[in-house]
């Protein structure tokens, strides 16, 4: 029986900080219940600022949110019914493009309500957008670096690059030297966010070919999936990130 009331509610305190078993569970001093509340108040900012979906197109004055937004579970979105916008997930693959109604960012897809979507998966690094996303909190100058021996594969002739700050990358094809391409990344107003698609400038590399691409100290290796189609493919077939997100 639970009891709930002052009285009831002072003894078992009482009996937790004197040591006591309650339940047959023995009960938790008060140096343990500090530690674990320490630790939940510690651990629940962190898991709800994780991002899990970027924003990859929005057509609509009336969405709320802009390209290149990282979005957490929870975010509302509500659109006109000629408004849209466009979202990849970074964990599950799934790439929606969602027109009208009230959209809810979910951990690996949205929730539509009173509008249309439609839900594609894509081929995606889930893996390595996982392993940067969770370090949003971490400072900017950290940077994910993949060995050559396992690189990062990118689903699309030409990548979109990540940075932080307004910089120029330099990509350089490393499994067939003499090869490469210096990308500007403008800054996204408002943000110390950088990024370029190379889509949008016509620039391709060669499917199956093994690339860097570095700002500064800061690299990524990277490799063309030897199926890699041109044009804008979603952009979560083809992010390089070289900082967390956030």
């Amino acid at each position: 029986m639970l009891y709930t009331s002052g009285k009831s509610a002072t003894y078992l305190l009482d009996a937790a900080r004197s040591g006591q078993w309650i339940l047959g569970v023995p009960a938790m001093n008060n140096a343990t219940i500090s530690a674990v509340a320490g630790v939940l108040m510690l651990s629940a900012p962190c898991f709800a600022q994780t991002p899990v979906a970027l924003v990859e197109d929005v057509r609509g004055n009336s969405v709320g949110v802009e390209f290149m937004d990282y979005l957490t579970a929870g975010k509302v979105i509500k659109l006109k019914s000629r408004d849209s916008v466009m979202l990849g997930y970074l964990a599950s693959c799934w790439s929606e493009t969602i027109t009208g109604g009230t959209v809810t960012v979910g951990p690996e897809q949205s929730d539509v309500q009173g509008g249309k979507v439609n839900r594609l998966k894509v081929p995606c690094n889930p893996g390595n957008i996982a392993l940067t996303a969770k370090q949003a909190n971490q400072s900017a100058g950290t940077s994910f670096r993949a060995p050559e021996d396992d690189p990062v594969v990118v689903y699309g002739v030409s990548p979109v690059i990540e940075a932080t700050g307004g910089a120029a990358a330099l990509i350089a094809r490393i499994d067939q030297p003499g090869e490469h391409h210096t990308v500007t990344l403008p800054r996204k107003k408002g943000t110390r966010i950088s990024f370029a698609d190379l889509a949008a400038s016509g620039k391709k590399l060669v499917p199956g070919g093994l690339y860097r691409v570095s700002i500064g100290a800061r690299q990524l290796v990277f490799k063309i999936d030897p199926s890699a189609k041109s044009g804008r493919v979603p952009i979560i077939s083809r992010l390089l990130r070289l900082q967390p997100a956030g």
